[in-house]
């Protein structure tokens, strides 16, 4: 099976933040799925960077003749790509075009909705979100869910370090939960935008993970702003402020406020991907994934939070029992690995022998 994965390959398309996660997580796990799959990345944000947007989308038809791919592998950041040429593709009928649709929970209105039907086929992070495509009338479409790539993410043999840390941005809730866990009397070390110790590269942020007794991933979002709010009415793109079309503000909107809502992410699978402890606050649909309290912990409030931390500290054994359950049930199932090729298996079961 030949694969064009057609994503970006530094994180929003800025070299200076580094590969990006659909490099790590899309491209790497790929290329290493097995001889049964050959894949050629096309690195989307480069070729715009040094070429522009028009010279780019004749680049990657170009590639698509080339190559002739049994399969188009797209991993959509915004509308660098025309929707002319993933339609051209489309419509070929040599390759299955699929995109790697994410963090629809809030993305979906504005976003996925536009672009979903231009694909064979796609995928969703969300089981909810399901229902959103059978609105529009779009039947192909599977969950593929988060995941980590076990060849990045995976246990170390370091010393426990951190009693309690945070990897991820500092912000409203994040701020305030942390003060009442030091307050509370627990140590905890926080690493990102935002706090005294500053952003960690990704080879740091698992040293971190196998490093702590405790690793914290927090799912509350950001508090309602009126700079938050403005984003329903006005768009910023390469430093320019522009307004949106009034026709858009409703869809905009309905993504401002899912957005506020819990929603499952990578860090979910990632940290017990590394064998390493999680307490993670809830999120949809979560529990179909792990098993509370026997794979990960979940903390319902602040005062949870504070009261597990310190039972956890204190029961070693526990904590790791709880770890490697939730390690074995990642590399048995959320390996990013096993994700793709479940998803194959659809679309292949759907278009017989061209997989």
């Amino acid at each position: 099976m030949k694969i064009l994965y057609i994503a970006l390959k530094h994180e929003y398309g800025d070299p200076n933040k580094g590969l990006s996660y659909a490099y790590y997580n899309g491209y790497d796990a790929l290329r290493f799925m097995g001889n049964e799959y050959q894949v050629v990345f096309f690195p989307y944000d480069e070729l715009l960077y040094k070429f522009g947007q028009e010279k780019m989308n004749e680049m990657l038809l170009q590639a698509v003749k080339n190559e002739n791919p049994d399969l188009c592998f797209f991993s959509l950041f915004n509308d660098e790509i025309y929707k002319e040429t993933i339609k051209k593709i489309s419509d070929s009928g040599k390759t299955i075009t699929f995109n790697w649709f994410a963090d629809d929970k809030w993305r979906f209105h504005n976003f996925t909705k536009h672009w979903a039907p231009l694909f064979n086929w796609v995928s969703t992070d969300q089981k909810s979100s399901v229902k959103d495509y059978q609105k529009i009338g779009y039947k192909n479409v599977v969950v593929g869910c988060w995941g980590c790539n076990q060849r990045i993410f995976k246990p170390l043999a370091l010393e426990k370090v951190y009693d309690v840390s945070f990897v991820g941005q500092a912000y409203g809730p994040r701020n305030t939960l942390v003060k009442k866990l030091k307050k509370a009397g627990i140590n905890i070390e926080c690493f990102g935008n935002g706090w005294p110790n500053g952003r960690v590269s990704q080879e740091k942020m698992i040293e971190i993970f196998s490093q702590s007794k405790i690793n914290l991933n927090f799912t509350e979002r950001r508090g309602v702003t009126p700079l938050y709010l403005a984003k329903i009415f006005f768009a910023k793109k390469n430093g320019k402020i522009t307004l949106y079309y009034p026709n858009q503000w409703l869809d905009n909107a309905k993504s401002v406020f899912a957005e506020l809502q819990n929603e499952i992410k990578g860090r979910n699978f990632e940290i017990p991907g590394c064998n390493a402890f999680m307490i993670t606050g809830n999120a949809e649909n979560l529990e179909d994934y792990y098993v509370f309290d026997k794979e990960v912990v979940v903390y319902k409030s602040a005062n949870d939070l504070i009261r597990k931390i310190k039972y956890y500290l204190q029961h070693q054994e526990e904590r790791e029992k709880i770890a490697e359950a939730g390690y074995k049930r990642t590399m048995n199932e959320y390996t990013y690995e096993k994700i793709f090729k479940k998803i194959f298996k659809q679309i292949m079961n759907n278009h017989g022998a061209i997989l």
